[in-house]
C-alpha cells in the first residue's frame, strides 16, 4: 500500500524535528485553514530527496515548501502575479512568474495576510480559464 500525500509530509514533517519542521507544520496549519479544499501533493521525489517537496495545490499549484539548513522556503507558482500588500514575498523577487518567502529560525508570520496571500493564489487559479 503506497503511503497518501498527506502521510507523506506528516512524515517528512516528523524527521525535521528542530524549528524548520515547526515552521512548516505551522505554515501548513495556515495554508489549510486559509483554504480547506486545498490538495496536498508530493512532487519531485528522487534518491536525493525521497521525501519529495510537500506542494499545496487548488486549480494548480498554489505553492511548495521546501526545507534547506537555513530557511524554509515557500515558493508560489504565480507570486508574481498576486498582491502582497504586506510584503510578505522576500526571496525569488526578479522572476516574472513565481515569487518566495523565506523563513529563518526565529521569524513570525503575520497569519492574517499569509492566509489571504494563499486565497489570491488559489482564486488566481481558479480564475485562468
Amino acid at each position: 500500500m503506497s503511503e497518501s500525500s498527506s502521510e507523506l509530509i506528516d512524515a517528512k514533517l516528523a524527521s525535521l524535528d528542530d524549528w524548520r519542521g515547526a515552521t512548516l507544520k505551522r505554515l501548513r496549519a495556515l495554508i489549510r485553514d486559509a483554504d480547506p479544499e486545498v490538495v496536498e501533493t508530493v512532487k519531485w521525489r528522487k534518491p536525493s530527496n525521497p521525501m519529495g517537496v510537500p506542494v499545496w495545490e487548488h486549480d494548480g499549484i498554489i505553492c511548495t515548501g521546501e526545507t534547506y539548513r537555513d530557511k524554509v522556503k515557500l515558493t508560489f507558482a504565480q507570486g508574481a502575479s498576486l498582491p502582497d500588500p504586506a510584503g510578505l514575498f522576500n526571496s525569488s523577487l526578479d522572476g516574472n512568474t513565481r515569487r518566495a518567502i523565506d523563513f529563518h529560525d526565529g521569524d513570525e508570520v503575520d497569519p492574517g495576510a499569509f492566509k489571504a496571500l494563499v486565497r489570491e493564489a488559489a482564486a488566481f487559479n481558479g480564475a485562468k480559464p
